[in-house]
């Protein structure tokens, strides 16, 4: 098959997260797409967001945000929340909002997993600061749970694609990571 050259500017499909802080004491949600696990120990992970968004001052004001993941079901909300600015709406009453154990780190019970999140670093960028934290505390809707781990199959998230800007969701299970190599590395296949 031939290559294309293609802009710089593709990424590959994203989990979507709704960003909780807390603005002059109310709860406030953007909606990001730009999430990447840092560490495994401890768990950290790492979101993306532009300077001139209302929720990064936020988080470098309260030190905590929640990642909350909704699925297909909320996708108007979700939406909305990437739309709207916190600055000029209360995109709290869009939910059903509960705290964990996190000050600061307001969370969406509608979403089926949810993250509280304490800050640890925040790199800044050209036009974003890369929020790292440690995950504190893991909520998921027992539905999508099987045998203490999120079973996806059960859940199905919403992703964002970008440049062409459309939400998706996972298709089917191909094979199970750190196993369907072995056998290459083993050189048993050709």
């Amino acid at each position: 098959m031939e290559k294309v050259r293609l802009d710089p500017n593709q990424l590959p499909p994203m989990p979507v997260a709704l960003v909780g802080t807390l603005a002059e004491g109310l709860a406030n949600f953007m909606a990001a797409a730009w999430i990447t696990r840092v560490t495994i120990k401890p768990p950290r992970i790492g979101v993306g967001i532009n300077h001139r968004q209302w929720t990064h001052g936020r988080i470098q004001e309260t030190g905590a945000f929640s990642l909350c993941f909704p699925g297909p079901d909320l996708v108007e909300k979700t939406d909305y929340c990437g739309l709207a600015s916190g600055r000029n709406a209360d995109k709290s009453a869009v939910f059903d909002v509960y705290y964990g154990d996190t000050p600061g780190a307001p969370l969406i019970r509608e979403c089926p997993l949810c993250f509280e999140v304490v800050l640890d670093q925040a790199v800044d960028l050209a036009t974003h600061t890369f929020f790292i934290g440690e995950i504190k505390t893991v909520w998921a809707d027992d539905a999508i749970v099987a045998d203490g781990k999120i079973a996806v199959e059960k859940w199905n998230p919403l992703l964002l694609t970008m440049p062409d800007n459309r939400y998706w969701t996972l298709g089917n299970h191909v094979a199970d990571a750190w196993s369907v190599g072995k056998a290459l590395k083993k050189g048993e296949a050709k």
